[in-house]
């Protein structure tokens, strides 16, 4: 599924985020990236998506290798994500409802078979009730498990999630972290990148990646 060889990333200013990393992901993992901040985390998840490319190094993702001059290709691959920003980026003015649909917009699904899938995907997250409800409207919380409705909806193979607790109270936190390891089956990875170690430091049955100044370690955890 995801298989990283030897991997850099130095940015145009010189600052070097990434050094050497190997790492394989396979489906069905659950994977936590933790480190603090400026570690380079995100940079390895923007990796990932092909939103930066690496120095030296071979990154494939869902089989396609993260290649510059293979944007169009990349761009067919990300059909297969569901991901998760922090700043959520949903559209305002209009539904929560809305919003999950819009995230089907370009994977050739009719919009009956749309809206069919949204609702379960906000049914799933407990926000059935705010389906019709504008997302001005909706509380931090609530927003959130939106934008993870609309990554679920697309039935993805992998799903990315990027710093998701931030800004949540500790109850909050952990439950949106359940929620989002629930969509894990043999078929779907879930990579999720966060610095509050504590609410997973008991977490079974993971690949614990640690980022410290780029470099990375690996500790799979069994039951």
């Amino acid at each position: 599924m995801i298989e990283i060889d030897g991997v850099s990333l130095i940015y145009k200013d010189g600052t070097q985020a990434l050094k050497d990393v190997k790492l394989k992901i396979m489906p069905g993992e659950l994977v936590y990236i933790t480190g603090p901040s400026g570690s380079g985390k995100t940079s390895l998840l923007k990796l990932l998506m092909g939103i930066e490319f690496p120095t030296t190094g071979t990154i494939t993702v869902l089989g396609q290798p993260m290649l510059r001059r293979k944007t169009r290709k990349i761009q067919k691959m990300r059909k297969k994500v569901g991901p998760v920003f922090q700043e959520f980026k949903l559209i305002p003015g209009r539904t929560a409802l809305d919003n999950v649909m819009l995230g089907m917009r370009f994977l050739g699904v009719s919009p009956r078979k749309m809206k069919e899938r949204a609702m379960q995907s906000l049914t799933k997250v407990g926000l059935s009730h705010k389906a019709k409800a504008s997302v001005e409207k909706l509380s931090w919380g609530e927003a959130q498990r939106v934008a993870i409705a609309r990554a679920v909806a697309r039935k993805p193979a992998l799903i990315l999630a990027d710093e998701p607790t931030g800004n949540l109270d500790h109850d909050n936190a952990i439950h949106i972290l359940e929620l989002l390891t629930s969509f894990k089956d043999s078929n779907t990875a879930v990579v999720i990148t966060t610095h509050a170690t504590h609410l997973i430091e008991n977490v079974k049955n993971a690949t614990f990646v640690r980022v410290n100044k780029g470099t990375v370690t690996v500790e799979r955890r069994g039951d």
